[in-house]
């Protein structure tokens, strides 16, 4: 009876750990994360790649909004479909060829499909997105995570290796800074670096008289980083013309015929990434 129990110990010693790390050849995780759903985590996440890829570093995407995968459709790569070369490595879409996506929306037979899952679902799935993708040897991945702090965002914060840490979105007003506090005190609690607040859609140059606009507010992201001691990243605007490159599947970040070349939306976004990157301790 004893040698059947021990012999039983010795297997369960033997189970791989759920919460193993996955091996990724990745330099730098930089998890996008937000307390409340609307304050544009997914235009951030996706202009921050597309910019970090635009300074030649090879850059990986993760969309991990399971329910709400909106990240292919910003980047003009809905209609695309996961491949593997080999039948057991999954090819990440390519935006260009330093920028590499996965995503939930590859999978899905339409647009309209929701994903109807419980934790453990997801945890297998985000494990295979890391393990059994080939993102070859990244510099960055950036991963988009849905509001709040549950299931995707524990998961791969004790799935994927080398998290640099989190930069924290959120928009001027007072709801939306509580709850980006509470994304700070999660990431805080998860012993992970909090990058720095980015405040998005802070203010807003008229398109007709240029003058600026507090449509909601501005400096409540940069007080929320000062009272809680975390780094403030800067601000970016609300500009009619990031909407539309969202919608019409094309980054802001990259400059367009007939873009102003001191755009000054433009120049904050990658600001932003410039001050992510000092954060982690990273040089341009």
């Amino acid at each position: 009876m004893a040698e059947t129990d021990n012999t039983t110990k010795d297997a369960g010693q033997q189970q791989k750990n759920p919460f193993e790390k996955v091996s990724v050849s990745v330099k730098h995780v930089i998890l996008v994360l937000s307390g409340k759903g609307g304050v544009g985590k997914s235009t951030v996440a996706a202009n921050l790649a597309m910019a970090l890829a635009n300074h030649g570093y090879q850059t990986g995407l993760l969309d991990l909004d399971i329910h709400g995968p909106n990240i292919p459709k910003m980047l003009g790569i809905e209609e695309t479909k996961l491949t593997s070369t080999n039948g057991t490595r999954i090819e990440p879409v390519y935006v260009v060829p330093a920028l590499g996506v996965v995503s939930m929306a590859f999978l899905l037979p339409d647009k309209s499909t929701p994903v109807i899952w419980r934790g453990p679902m997801k945890m297998q799935v985000i494990k295979q997105f890391l393990a059994d993708v080939n993102w070859g040897d990244l510099d960055y991945l950036v991963v988009d995570l849905p509001p709040g702090t549950g299931d995707e965002a524990l998961s791969i914060i004790q799935l994927a290796p080398n998290v640099a840490g989190a930069v924290i979105v959120t928009t001027p007003q007072e709801v939306a800074i509580l709850d980006s506090t509470k994304a700070v005190k999660f990431v805080e609690k998860m012993d992970i670096k909090v990058l720095g607040i980015v405040e998005n859609m802070s203010g807003m140059v008229c398109p007709h008289c240029g003058k600026e606009i507090d449509l909601f507010g501005q400096g409540g992201g940069k007080k929320a980083a000062e009272d809680l001691g975390v780094p403030y990243l800067g601000n970016i605007p609300l500009d009619p013309d990031m909407r539309k490159a969202g919608d019409e599947g094309r980054p802001f970040i990259v400059r367009r015929p007939g873009m102003s070349a001191d755009n000054p939306t433009w120049e904050h976004v990658d600001e932003v990434m410039q001050a992510v990157l000092r954060s982690i301790g990273e040089t341009q």
